[in-house]
């Protein structure tokens, strides 16, 4: 019987290194938020819900974006 072999085994001496990693809450860059109440057309609701799915994100996350690189569009024009 041949002996198998373990591919997810580390192979050879191993040397430790060390975490340069920053901690998880620095790795967010926190902005600023206000929250809103807004009233929108059922159909952009609906256009931002299915293509939220499709994409596998929050439809929330997806309208926020829309609004920001609006913003920061025109920000930058005036």
């Amino acid at each position: 019987m041949k002996k198998k072999s373990d591919w997810e085994m580390p192979v050879g001496k191993l040397t430790p290194i060390r975490d340069f990693l920053p901690p998880p809450s620095q790795l967010i860059v926190q902005e600023q938020m206000a929250k809103v109440t807004i009233a929108v057309k059922k159909s952009s609701v609906d256009f931002f819900k299915r293509q939220a799915k499709k994409n596998h994100t929050k439809y929330q996350k997806m309208i926020r974006e829309v609004l920001d690189h609006y913003a920061s569009h025109y920000s930058r024009a005036a």
